[in-house]
């Protein structure tokens, strides 16, 4: 194991965890729904990012050091599978199916098309 790459992965995850969090408090504390507004945007953010590091490092303009960063430290604290999950469990367990259903799509559609602008944005630069 490369002690370095360790060590920028951990930093990424200690700068993207908190930023997770503030983010998810700023949206929620502006949107009164029932839907998991900070998460979906945390999501969909963290997606456009990781799609455009991937477009930068399919064209060799991202290193392996700054690709650990951010991408998998970063983006992988930053974005949360998990917190997605549960959300949309909660709101099945309460019987909100239409809602349950609108973050489910909401977030595979346009969290995939974030990923592919992101993409094409890094592979012009």
């Amino acid at each position: 194991m490369n002690l370095e790459l360790f060590a920028v992965v951990a930093l990424g995850g200690l700068i993207g965890a908190p930023c997770r969090f503030l983010v998810d408090r700023a949206v929620s504390g502006r949107i009164e729904s029932d839907l998991p507004w900070g998460t979906l945007v945390i999501n969909l953010t963290g997606s456009l990012l990781l799609g455009f590091l991937t477009g930068l490092a399919l064209g060799h303009h991202l290193p392996a050091v700054p690709k650990a960063l951010l991408a998998t430290g970063f983006c992988g604290a930053y974005t949360t599978f998990s917190t997605f999950t549960y959300e949309t469990v909660r709101l099945l367990e309460d019987g909100r199916l239409g809602e349950a259903g609108v973050n489910v799509a909401v977030s595979v559609v346009v969290g995939f098309g974030a990923a592919a602008a992101g993409l094409a944005l890094g592979m012009l630069v």
